[in-house]
């Protein structure tokens, strides 16, 4: 345990330094950065969905800046194209054969911005290298770059020329945040910094080989058997509700979460406790990102909707009744 202490405070020293960088350009929004950085530490896509104005999209540009490391946006729209997306063969007439040509998933940090306003046939493309972290193009596959992220942002309030994620995408978000309006006070300091002339600038402050360093040390954090028995417990619970205790929650749900909900609990909950410079994982670590987490991966039913729920009250309703070691 002091030597994994160890690394985590060795590794970790730069996470202050970096959201504080990251500040330049982004006032407030804390639980968004630190979802962000989770993705990061844990090597998961994070979706982040919010109206708009919000910073989404200036706080993955400011991220990128201060990790140093490469950076591409796509605006996805109903017209895109695959290939505006992974790359293609073109023929390259000099030289008398195809050649590739490489699209912006090229990239670490690649901002899927308005991802549900992509086609079925782009969302195809990009799940592929989400899940793989590999593109084909031609017949020949392509390794993507380490660190790959995705963080892709969706327009709740927009429905027309929208295409609704499917489930089998989303659940290959580590997380979804639920981004939400500043407070007055930090409304007054954007107000103030975007009517100054002079652009914030950011410094990098950790490169790529830093990030996968730390991602070395985040796997090594200590869970207790006990914690790894909770995390199991929070995500029977939303299959079988009645089993875990909690029989009023079975018609509310039409499909619990999938096993990559275990798999992404255990990685960001070991991340979260990173950010906390803490070499071991706590229930609280779990609990913290326990929503992020399921919200994107728990189906409610037509009665659940019918009745105004919402997938936060379910998952805190699993918070309260399962057993907390």
């Amino acid at each position: 345990m002091e030597k994994i202490q160890a690394e985590v405070d060795r590794h970790g020293a730069f996470v202050s330094d970096l959201l504080e960088e990251v500040g330049k350009s982004v006032v407030g929004q804390r639980y968004m950065m630190e979802g962000l950085l989770i993705g990061v530490l844990a090597d998961g896509h994070v979706l982040l969905e919010g109206v708009p104005g919000l910073a989404k999209t200036t706080a993955i540009r400011a991220l990128a800046e201060a990790v140093k490391v490469s950076f591409k946006r796509i605006q996805f729209s109903p017209d895109l194209l695959p290939s505006d997306v992974v790359g293609t063969m073109i023929w390259n007439q000099a030289a008398g054969a195809f050649e590739t040509r490489q699209g912006p998933i090229f990239a670490h940090l690649v901002l899927a911005d308005e991802v549900n306003r992509a086609p079925p046939k782009v969302q195809a493309a990009l799940l592929e290298a989400m899940q793989e972290r590999q593109v084909t193009l031609g017949g020949e596959t392509f390794s993507l770059p380490t660190p790959f992220l995705v963080l892709a942002t969706q327009n709740p309030l927009e429905q027309e020329g929208t295409y609704p994620l499917p489930e089998a995408q989303t659940d290959r978000f580590l997380l979804k945040l639920r981004v939400g309006y500043p407070n007055r006070s930090e409304e007054a300091e954007i107000v103030e910094r975007a009517l100054d002339p002079k652009p914030a600038e950011i410094r990098p402050v950790v490169g790529p080989e830093d990030v996968v360093a730390a991602r070395q040390v985040v796997r090594s954090i200590y869970m207790d058997e006990g914690i790894k028995a909770y995390i199991l417990d929070l995500v029977h619970a939303t299959r079988d509700p009645r089993a875990a205790g909690i029989p009023e929650l079975e018609p509310l749900i039409s499909c619990g979460a999938s096993p990559r909900a275990s798999i992404a609990l255990f990685q960001a909950a070991r991340a979260h406790a990173f950010l906390r410079r803490r070499g071991y994982v706590s229930p609280e670590d779990v609990k913290a990102v326990a929503p992020d987490v399921l919200r994107h991966r728990v189906i409610l039913s037509y009665e659940a909707e019918a009745e105004g729920k919402t997938v936060e009250e379910i998952v805190r309703v699993i918070l309260e009744h399962v057993h907390v070691p």
